[in-house]
């Protein structure tokens, strides 16, 4: 009895052994695989499992490897053909969610079979491995989500800032290239087609960029209509505009959006940043740069940043700086310029005009700081001190009786016409000085009728009931359209001083066409309509007889401070007789 008990205990020992040596083996790969990564983790859990079990060979392949990565096979490098057939196998499916997406093999080459406690041992084993693949194909799926754009699968800013970083490190070839795609006129298809349309265009677009894309090249979307072209090779400057017409005319290739198909022209910056030297953000910012002087110049075109940009980028920056405390300086005057009747000369208004006496740079003009005051927040700032200080200062001249047949004109940015603000800031002014709607006509730009038809629609609603007339600036280059005049509430065209300089030159017969268009247009929705920039006596005679009434320019006069304001007030015209000769 004793003897049998002995050897009981004994194999219970050894049994005890075992499970003591299979649980220390699952807590080994419990242990690879919660630090893994990649195959390397899955390599070394599967190793260890290898050669406790004393396999000749072992795998494990997953249906989808390329998500994570994890395939792995031991010993390393020996392919799957070459399992030793003559030893005892064991496959274990890998399952999730019922679902089979890999599996676990063991080859022993000494033939002995399986015990019921290795398999359950394995079993664990390849659940282990089933929960590291979910966790890694969930991470895989977070981070990709992270990098790409939702709509297009491109990769996005933060993916494009990483691979910048990379590109530009110390000692990696150069120069690096960047292609800043704006598309042009992308907002009159959303409008036209609707934006589902021009969700799928955009798609459809971003698909053949990837497409035609070398092999290493970053093609990122930033949002909206921009998208970042990365050369995967150093390119120099003629390289680089190569490239750039190359993408131009992929780009213009039509697209089939639903039953309809479409194309648009692309605007593209280049600039080009040494490794080591330039700053990821600079180089983003002087493709920007680039792209914006495209737009400028009409859109459809390709700009290379240059050193006159990097000069301008710089005051840009002093300026942004100094621009902030313009107003608690006392840096900024309002100046106005006249308007008038062209046959008469008689003055009718005063357009407010911003100006900043920079310390150090003189007067400066609004072209070259309002820009700035967009892009910085301030323009809502300072477009409230504008309006503030003008109809403090016409109300002064009305109740002195200088103003009595004149409108006081107010030029807006689109920042402040989408403000919350912008509305209760011109009811405060006219009632702190006792004016009128009337008297007041706010100009807005063209392009925001095009950008944001609804919000503008609400905002010109709120300033005809305070009996502020509108005028529409810089009309003729925008991408407005007759249905979106006629729903809005205003009361003139400006007509856009590119093509009133193309009437006096008399040498463009697209300026008198254009001119004639919108004195068309202008009488057949009962719009006032005013001529800006006319600057020749030959201009002013070839808009009166195009059937433009009221003009401004510097045929009549500089902008005067308020100073100088009153005596142009008190003579009420200026001479047309002596301008000058275009």
């Amino acid at each position: 009895m004793s003897g049998e008990g002995g050897s009981r205990n004994r194999c219970d020992d050894r049994r005890d052994g075992d499970r003591g040596e299979r649980g220390a083996l699952v807590f080994r790969v419990a242990s690879h695989l919660m630090s893994a990564t990649d195959q390397h983790g899955m390599s070394a859990a599967l190793e260890a499992v290898a050669t406790h079990f004393d396999a000749a060979h072992a795998f494990v392949r997953f249906q989808h490897a390329s998500v994570a990565g994890l395939d792995a096979e031991w010993p390393a490098g020996s392919p799957e053909q070459d399992l030793v057939t003559a030893g005892s196998e064991i496959r274990l499916p890998l399952v999730s969610s019922d679902n089979t997406i890999g599996v676990l093999v063991l080859v022993r080459a000494n033939g002995r079979e399986w015990m019921a406690d290795e398999v359950r041992t394995l079993t664990d084993i390849a659940e282990l491995m089933v929960l590291t693949h979910s966790r890694l194909d969930t991470d895989t799926q977070l981070r990709f989500i992270a990098a790409h754009d939702d709509l297009t699968g491109l990769c996005n800013r933060r993916a494009l800032l990483q691979h910048l970083n990379a590109r530009l490190a110390p000692g990696q070839p150069g120069p690096v290239a960047v292609l800043f795609l704006d598309l042009d006129r992308l907002k009159a298809l959303n409008d036209f087609l609707g934006h589902a349309a021009g969700d799928n265009f955009i798609e459809k677009l971003a698909l053949r960029l990837r497409e035609h894309a070398g092999p290493g090249d970053m093609v990122a979307r930033l949002g909206g209509d921009e998208f970042v072209i990365v050369p995967a090779f150093p390119l120099e400057r003629e390289q680089a505009e190569i490239e750039a017409r190359r993408i131009t005319q992929l780009v213009r290739e039509k697209v089939t959006v639903g039953e309809e198909s479409v194309s648009r022209a692309v605007s593209v910056g280049v600039a080009l940043g040494i490794p080591g030297r330039t700053a990821v953000a600079d180089l983003l910012r002087h493709a920007d740069q680039a792209v914006m002087v495209a737009k400028a110049a009409g859109g459809n075109g390709i700009a290379v940043f240059t050193d006159q940009m990097l000069a301008r980028d710089a005051l840009r920056a002093e300026l942004e700086t100094q621009l902030r405390g313009a107003i608690s300086a006392g840096e900024l005057r309002v100046h106005y310029q006249p308007e008038v009747e062209l046959q008469t000369g008689r003055v009718v208004a005063l357009e407010a005009l911003v100006r900043w006496q920079h310390p150090e740079r003189g007067l400066l003009t609004d072209p070259e700081f309002l820009e700035i005051a967009e892009a910085t927040n301030l323009a809502g700032e300072i477009g409230r001190w504008v309006i503030r200080t003008a109809v403090g200062d016409f109300a002064g001249w009305r109740h002195a009786g200088l103003a009595e047949r004149v409108q006081l004109r107010i030029s807006v940015s689109p920042v402040q016409l989408v403000s919350l603000q912008f509305l209760a800031t011109m009811r405060q002014a006219l009632a702190e000085f006792g004016l009128s709607g009337r008297t007041l006509c706010v100009e807005i730009p063209e392009r925001v009728i095009s950008q944001d038809l609804a919000r503008t629609r609400v905002t010109l609603d709120g300033l005809a009931a305070l009996g502020i007339r509108v005028t529409v600036a810089a009309f003729g280059r925008g991408a407005s359209s007759l249905a979106q005049l006629g729903c809005l509430d205003i009361d003139a065209l400006k007509i856009d001083p590119a093509f009133v300089q193309r009437v006096g030159s008399g040498a463009e017969p697209s300026g008198v066409a254009a001119v004639k268009s919108i004195v068309a247009i202008a009488d057949s929705h009962d719009l006032g309509v005013i001529a800006e920039g006319v600057d020749t006596s030959a201009a002013r005679q070839r808009l009166l007889e195009l059937g433009c009434r009221h003009g401004q320019g510097a045929l009549f006069g500089a902008p005067l401070d308020c100073a100088g304001v009153p005596d142009l007030l008190t003579r009420g015209c200026v001479s047309v007789s002596q301008s000058r000769r275009g």
